[in-house]
């Protein structure tokens, strides 16, 4: 009974801890069918995280600090898109900036603000939500119906992402636009705007 309950934590713990790595690869692979391999998804992370957390801890709302999260990574993503889709950087080069970038800014603004203290500072969390009659489901139940709501909409996002880029208008083009750009360009589909949608999209 004990071992069980360990696994189901653990289960549980780990698909909470996966949340912020699946935004990050939904995000990144629709910035990558427009045609724009972004490895500036770390340092957008970081920003984006240290966004979130100072909006929570300022205004005592996490989810104000939610929407300043999504803000800064997506104005992250717009710098992304103007080197690489208007300035035509190499896409490596340009990935590897934004991630120093945000590695780099989140520490100095952190220390910034903080300084040196000995306790860091936290914010409330999300509170874990049960789903009715699914949460009380042996083993998995705990799993996968009892989680925070940001478990909830990265889970949710999965399948609405497989029907944006499959199954609409916008994600032909999307995907049209990163397979071959200039069939997209005699077709009247507007390349860079898609590919700034994308790529703003995927780091908000």
């Amino acid at each position: 009974m004990v071992e069980s309950a360990i696994v189901v934590g653990l289960f549980a713990s780990g698909l909470s801890l996966s949340t912020p790595l699946l935004f990050a690869a939904l995000g990144e692979k629709l910035a990558e069918r427009a045609g724009v391999l972004n490895l500036g998804v770390e340092g957008m992370m970081l920003m984006g995280a240290f966004a979130g957390f100072m909006g929570a801890f300022i205004s005592g709302n996490i989810w104000i600090g939610f929407l300043f999260g999504i803000v800064t990574g997506a104005s992250m993503a717009a710098v992304m898109g103007f080197l690489n889709i208007t300035l035509r950087t190499n896409q490596m080069v340009a990935g590897l900036a934004i991630w120093l970038l945000g590695l780099g800014l989140s520490a100095f603004l952190y220390r910034l603000y903080f300084g040196v203290i000995a306790a860091p500072p936290r914010v409330e969390p999300f509170q874990k939500i049960d789903i009715p009659v699914l949460s009380s489901i042996p083993g998995i139940g705990q799993v996968l119906f009892h989680q925070d709501v940001l478990v909830y909409i990265a889970l949710i996002l999965v399948p609405v992402f497989y029907i944006l880029l499959y199954k609409t208008k916008l994600g032909l083009k999307i995907r049209t636009v990163g397979e071959n750009p200039k069939q997209a360009d005699t077709q009247g589909v507007n390349v860079f705007r898609i590919r700034y949608l994308a790529v703003i999209i995927g780091g908000a």
